[in-house]
């Protein structure tokens, strides 16, 4: 079964959920928080020149989006950083190798996967924090799960099949 896509800041531990929970899932990095690195090294790099600072996000950034992957590790890994941000700089461009199967972003959009958490993240907002806070009740963590197994259901239309694996025999 191949899952729509499991998206992610990048984060170890969620990688490691995402393996075990739905293991045959496409891992999406979201690109807001790839870019977000790249944004902080252009930082450090022009901290006094917006414009060449916007000027390099603009070049690695569409490079990115449009599977020009290595053409972004190139552009890292020849930056003449000070010392001082060496570190972050090698810590950025590790983020990059480490997730590279997950940024395959000119792929993922032909498949017509998003490549951000922005949808995901609405959705749950919606449908599950606005209803949890509406009720005025103060939830336990089980009767939260719960509520949020039954939401899910009829928002799916899953409803009666939720009750149907339920019913004792």
């Amino acid at each position: 079964m191949l899952l729509q896509g499991e998206r992610g800041d990048g984060a170890p531990w969620l990688w490691n959920l995402a393996d075990l929970h739905f293991g045959k899932a496409i891992q999406i990095l979201d690109f807001y928080h790839a870019s977000e690195h790249l944004g902080n090294i252009s930082k450090h790099l022009y901290p006094e020149d917006e414009i060449s600072r916007k000027r390099f996000m603009k070049r690695l950034c569409e490079n990115l989006w449009n599977g020009k992957f290595d053409e972004v590790i190139s552009s890292l890994r020849s930056l003449k950083m000070r010392v001082k941000k060496k570190k972050e700089l090698d810590n950025t461009i590790s983020y990059f190798g480490n997730n590279r199967h997950r940024m395959r972003y000119d792929e993922f959009r032909r498949l017509g996967l998003f490549v951000g958490s922005g949808v995901i993240e609405a959705g749950c907002k919606n449908l599950i924090g606005q209803r949890l806070k509406q009720s005025g009740m103060h939830w336990s963590v089980r009767g939260a799960n719960s509520f949020i197994a039954l939401r899910c259901c009829i928002e799916s239309g899953n409803f009666e099949d939720y009750w149907e694996s339920r019913r004792t025999a």
